[in-house]
Parts: C-alpha cells; sequence; structure tokens
C-alpha cells in the first residue's frame, strides 16, 4: 500500500504501517485519555491519562498485528505465500496469493478473529487479575478496554460481508459446496454490499441521535460496500473471460518508444504522435526495458528535459506484469488483484514485445466472451 513504512517482522514476515495508523491511534489515545478512563476513575492528573492512553493504544496496534499476523501465518503454513502485512485506518491488510482449496481459505479467513477473541479474552483475564491483586483502577480499565474492544473485532469481522473475515467464511463455504471460486465470490460480494449499506445505515441513524461514532460507522458500511462491489464485478469479469488466452485479447502491434531518448525528444518524437497514456520503452537490441506513464514527462521541469532520459522516468520491466501469448487471462488477473495495480500487461513472445493489454482490451473481451466457452481454450 502507497505511502507505508516498514515498522518490524514476523517470523521474516514484513510488517508495514500505513501514514494513517498514527492518526487512528492517537484518536483512540485521546478517547482513552479523555473520556473512558476518566469516567472510571476521576480526580487523576492529566498526564496519567494521557500516559495510559498512549498504553492503550499501542497495546491496541499490537492486538492488530496479533489479527494480521495469524492470518499470514495460517497462509504459510497451508503453503500460499504471503508478501506482507499492512496496517491502516481500517485495520489491516495481508498481502498473499489466493488460497487454492477451499478448506484453505476457511482456515485462513477464521484464524484473524480467533486471535481476537483470544486477544480479548487475555486482556480481560489479566484486567481480572490486577484488580484482584492490585485494586489499580486505570490499569484494570486499560486492560478491560483492551479487551473488549478486540472482542469487538473479533465478532465485527464475522460479519458475512467481504472483504470483511466472515464474507471470506461465507466465500469458502459457497465454493466448498459448489466448486466454483467466482461465484463464491460475487456471494461474498453480494452479501458484503447488503452488510455495508446497512452499517452506513446504521451510522447515519447513530449520528441523527447527536453521536458522533456514527460517522466512523457511517465510513466502514461504505468502505465495505465499495470494495465488495468492486470485488463482485472483478468475480464476474474472471467468470466471464474464463478460458480466454492473452493472446486473444491483447493489442498489436504496439506503439513503443525508444529508452534512450531525453525527455524533450520523447516529448517530440514520439508522445506527440501517440494518443495513449502509457508507452512500452525499448533498449538498442529492440528489448522491452519498461513501462513509461507519460503524465511524469510533464512533471519534469523545463531544465532538466535535455538531459534526463525517459528510461529513468519508467517503470522498470522486473516491476511490470508480463504474460506469454498462450498464458491463461484469467491467471494473469489474479495476479493482478482485483483492484487492477498492474495494469497495463506487457505480453512477452521470446523476449521480444508482442502485445500490450489495457483495461480497454479487457473490457472489449469481456464484452466477447460472456459465458464458458470450449473454443477459447486454444490461442489465438
Amino acid at each position: 500500500m502507497k505511502g507505508s513504512i516498514r515498522i518490524g517482522s514476523i517470523r521474516g514476515l514484513a510488517i508495514e504501517a500505513h501514514w494513517s495508523v498514527p492518526l487512528v491511534m492517537l484518536f483512540f489515545a485521546y478517547g482513552l485519555a479523555s473520556w473512558t478512563l476518566p469516567r472510571y476513575e476521576a480526580g487523576l492528573a492529566p498526564v496519567v491519562y494521557a500516559a495510559a492512553g498512549v498504553v492503550g493504544a499501542s497495546l491496541l496496534l499490537v492486538s492488530l498485528v496479533v489479527h494480521e499476523a495469524a492470518h499470514a501465518l495460517t497462509a504459510r503454513r497451508a503453503g500460499v505465500a504471503v508478501r506482507d502485512v499492512t496496517l491502516w485506518a481500517l485495520g489491516g491488510l495481508t498481502r498473499m496469493d489466493r488460497p487454492t482449496t477451499a478448506r484453505t481459505a476457511f482456515s485462513v479467513a477464521v484464524s484473524g478473529p480467533i486471535a481476537s477473541l483470544v486477544l480479548g479474552g487475555v486482556w480481560l483475564g489479566a484486567a481480572a487479575g490486577v484488580d484482584a491483586t492490585t485494586g489499580w483502577r486505570i490499569p484494570v480499565a486499560v486492560l478491560g478496554w483492551l479487551g473488549g474492544t478486540n472482542l469487538l473485532l473479533g465478532v465485527f469481522n464475522l460479519l458475512p460481508a467481504a472483504p470483511l473475515d466472515g464474507g471470506r467464511l461465507v466465500q469458502a463455504v459457497v465454493w466448498w459446496r459448489t466448486g466454483d471460486r467466482e461465484r463464491a465470490q460475487r456471494a461474498a460480494g453480494r452479501s458484503g454490499q447488503v452488510v455495508g449499506m446497512a452499517l452506513a445505515a446504521g451510522g447515519w441513524v447513530v449520528l441523527l441521535r447527536g453521536t458522533t461514532g456514527g460517522l466512523w460507522l457511517m465510513a466502514i458500511g461504505l468502505f465495505v460496500a465499495g470494495t465488495a462491489a468492486t470485488e463482485r464485478r472483478w468475480a464476474e469479469l474472471v467468470t466471464a473471460l474464463r478460458g480466454v488466452r492473452v493472446g486473444q485479447t491483447m493489442t498489436t502491434p504496439v506503439v513503443t518508444g525508444p529508452d534512450w531518448l531525453t525527455v524533450d525528444g520523447f516529448l517530440s518524437e514520439v508522445a506527440a504522435r501517440t494518443g495513449h497514456s502509457v508507452v512500452p520503452l525499448l533498449d538498442f537490441d529492440g528489448h522491452p526495458s519498461g513501462l513509461l506513464q507519460l503524465r511524469r514527462l510533464a512533471a519534469v521541469p523545463p531544465g532538466q528535459r535535455e538531459r534526463l532520459r525517459v528510461r529513468d522516468l519508467a517503470t522498470p520491466l522486473s516491476r511490470c506484469t508480463l504474460a506469454a501469448p498462450d498464458e491463461l487471462l484469467n491467471s494473469v488477473l489474479e495476479r493482478l488483484g482485483a483492484a487492477g495495480g498492474g495494469l497495463p500487461i506487457l505480453v512477452m513472445d521470446d523476449g521480444r514485445l508482442g502485445g500490450i493489454i489495457t483495461a480497454h482490451d479487457i473490457d472489449r473481451s469481456r464484452r466477447r466472451y460472456r459465458g464458458p466457452s470450449a473454443h477459447r481454450e486454444h490461442p489465438a
């Protein structure tokens, strides 16, 4: 996720935090220090409430890491490749390959809520222990708040709505019953849209009653509904393109540009005669070297355009999405994910650029192929 920095690792798994995490932690710390703790134990110095609020928010961050690490480590044990874990404003995101079986998908999805529920019990047990042995009310309040928040997190994530863990459980069960992963994803997406809009409506009602927490519930509901709609459309797209080969979708010939040109030279010789927003670059030997977003050229100061080479502004080939002409398009789309962040796709044929697939090409193929057909299994 853009705007994230690495904060640590667990068993070699990178843990990153989005820039929104400190803001959310500050929000929770402020709520604890100014509202929750003074109501539980009044009359203490403000610095005590502030310190306890920071400790509580920090431990909540640790709890979120445990939740996501449970997903990641369960996936690793099942043989699913996991790239990293990112914490952000609305929880966490574990980037991993798609599970290959419904059973694996179920175990990966359920591991996070189980971890949160267990943590909730641990924090509440610690609160009871501190209360019984020392009677220190502020630590008891912080630990009790942590326990309740983790229980709420675990239960909330079990709601049957993609992209929540409960939605993944729905997807796994439907996949197991039908044997159709895309159908299961569509079902989870529909459920997510319904639950998300219900949460947003509930947040609106709470807000009308004068509770500002309704804004947070509305934001979560709209996020769930929007993400579920995206996943549902993605599943419909994958179903429509089932059996279609990359060579049947790609555009050829491809408009390319030399990677050794300066920005000025590229603007006058290539950009001026192409209507594309992205241009693949070729080196002296005619091999693709990267992908250039033309909008990046406009950001170059005029004084640097005569000496800066366009290859220095391009996305290197190692970070581009590559495919072979006879590869199934669905397998390439799975590598991209529902966000489609790796478009366009460069089609490589014996080390040469054979074609390109843009969002327009995928949409055109979707309209052309609207259901499974046996003839698609053969390369064009």
